[in-house]
């Protein structure tokens, strides 16, 4: 689930996608201050939140941080525009501390490393085209379901035939001031904390 608010460009809606690939057709369907969108298995795709700020506290500008707090205001706002459907959302941290565990050259692609990667609690394959990712680095990882700052939604992809859990971030795809503009990831101090949350702005 992701949730986008842009109060100035939209107005006081709050849009939120349940699927990440949705399939076309969509159909629109008005309850009350809720326009479900649905796909067609009839199943919920995403929906607009109209009057937000009256069910929700928003003083996000783009994406918005999933939270107890606003998960169960959209609930609350779903059932009293008597549209029937449960959110069920992870709420883990998207943006963690990784480690380098190994990397292999990709076997179809030059420029790409294939990196096993510990992130605390699990080991993900990520392929990484960053000139500078090396074993035994300490890096910022975003996870599956992550939003980057530019808008991106990270999801599990499959890039010259290999399978890529996630994405090795630089410091410009971070959005940290005052980033080196040069191709490489970011690569954090030694004595950062494998598994802990990395903080990024939306």
């Amino acid at each position: 689930m992701n949730a986008f608010y842009n109060k100035e460009g939209v107005g006081d809606v709050l849009l939120v996608r349940l699927q990440d690939q949705a399939p076309d057709p969509l159909r629109a369907e008005t309850s009350g201050d809720v326009t479900a969108i649905r796909d067609e298995a009839d199943q919920l795709a995403g929906f607009n939140l109209f009057r937000a700020s009256q069910y929700v506290p928003l003083d996000a500008q783009g994406s918005v941080e999933l939270t107890e707090e606003l998960l169960s205001g959209l609930q609350n706002a779903l059932n009293q525009n008597d549209v029937d459907y449960t959110l069920e959302v992870d709420l883990t941290p998207k943006f963690v501390i990784g480690y380098v565990k190994s990397l292999d050259k990709h076997p179809n692609a030059d420029k790409l490393s294939v990196c096993q990667v510990s992130t605390g609690d699990a080991e993900l394959q990520i392929v990484c085209g960053a000139p500078n990712v090396a074993a035994g680095q300490k890096v910022v990882v975003a996870k599956v379901g992550a939003v980057m700052p530019s808008g991106l939604v990270i999801k599990d992809a499959e890039l010259r035939g290999v399978a890529s859990s996630g994405m090795i971030c630089s410091a410009k795809e971070l959005a940290i001031p005052d980033a080196p503009q040069e191709k490489g990831i970011l690569v954090l101090p030694e004595d950062a904390e494998v598994g802990t949350p990395f903080p990024v702005k939306g």
